[in-house]
């Protein structure tokens, strides 16, 4: 289970989406600009790899990922955790989005979901579009039907 989120401010719909460059699994690094002007954006932070809900989510995204394929976006899914453990999760369960490796916590603290004094993200979508502005905000447990609704205004 998820503890509650710490008081931190998330960016608000409507405002520019803060800026990140992280190691991703399954290579190299990615930045948001590099989908600036080409497509949409969703980053679903997650607390841990390999943990009930978090496996729920991500596989849940996995089974889905055509649909946002189609709807012009791009998933990552964001933890705290290492390279090498997304790449273990991501076989395990087969996992086809990237998997962003927010290790110093940078990405996070830049969008409120990593509180100072923790080292694991609070689960919350971000929908970012194509101009990089934050369009959908979701904390908690994320329904995919719902996000793809959020796209297609978009």
């Amino acid at each position: 289970m998820t503890s509650p989120r710490e008081a931190v401010a998330l960016p608000r719909v409507g405002e520019k989406a803060p800026e990140f460059t992280c190691e991703a699994f399954p290579e190299g690094k990615i930045s948001l600009s590099d989908y600036r002007g080409k497509k949409n954006v969703v980053l679903a932070f997650y607390p841990k790899d390999n943990t009930p809900g978090c496996t729920k989510e991500m596989c849940a995204i996995t089974e889905d990922y055509s649909k946002f394929e189609s709807a012009d976006t791009v998933v990552f899914g964001v933890s705290t955790d290492s390279v090498k453990s997304h790449e273990g999760f991501a076989a395990k369960f087969n996992l086809k989005q990237h998997l962003l490796a927010d290790h110093t916590h940078e990405v996070g603290r830049k969008y409120g979901v990593v509180a100072e004094d923790k080292t694991t993200a609070s689960r919350v979508l971000f929908l970012i579009d194509k101009n990089g502005i934050i369009q959908y905000v979701h904390e908690g447990m994320p329904d995919n039907a719902k996000v793809l609704e959020e796209i297609s205004k978009l």
